[in-house]
């Protein structure tokens, strides 16, 4: 296993998926702290709007918070992938394959749910260019990261 091709291809898409998830988790925390400022005010004195929702966020639609809330997941997981393949990079071997590829597959997992999201908020459209470039980073890492995992199991 040593000297298997598909050692450089994983090493690559490691690289590209760390990048961007990354990215994601720049823009969504971006997001939540918008949200968090010019969210809703709620105190003793005020009522509950009549479409409140506990998730708002001010700009985009309403799949906006769900989106956001399950792309930081993915990209907090697909860090955790990154930091596991490091390792299994570094090593190579068959016992350091299988840590590697679950955690790849939980977070590719969760991408693919925020991507579904993703898809959800473009259907919707009223979005901001920020999130227009979330989803796109969401909908290639649904791509890569499967890649990714296949290059693992392509290497065992």
């Amino acid at each position: 296993m040593a000297n298997s091709p598909m050692k450089p291809v994983a090493a690559l898409l490691l690289f590209l998926n760390f990048c961007m998830y990354v990215i994601v988790l720049g823009i969504g925390g971006w997001a939540v702290n918008r949200a968090i400022d010019h969210g809703f005010i709620i105190g003793p004195g005020f009522q509950l709007p009549a479409h409140f929702s506990p998730i708002y966020f001010p700009m985009g639609n309403a799949a906006t918070g769900f989106f956001v809330m399950f792309a930081m997941l993915a990209g907090v997981v697909g860090v955790a992938s990154a930091i596991a393949g490091i390792s299994h990079i570094r090593s190579w071997t068959v016992s350091s394959s299988s840590s590697a590829a679950s955690v790849a597959g939980v977070a590719w997992t969760l991408t693919v749910l925020a991507m579904g999201f993703a898809c959800k908020e473009i259907e919707l459209e009223i979005r901001n260019a920020r999130l227009r470039t979330m989803e796109a980073f969401l909908i290639i890492l649904s791509a890569t990261q499967l890649l990714y995992i296949a290059a693992i199991h392509g290497g065992a």
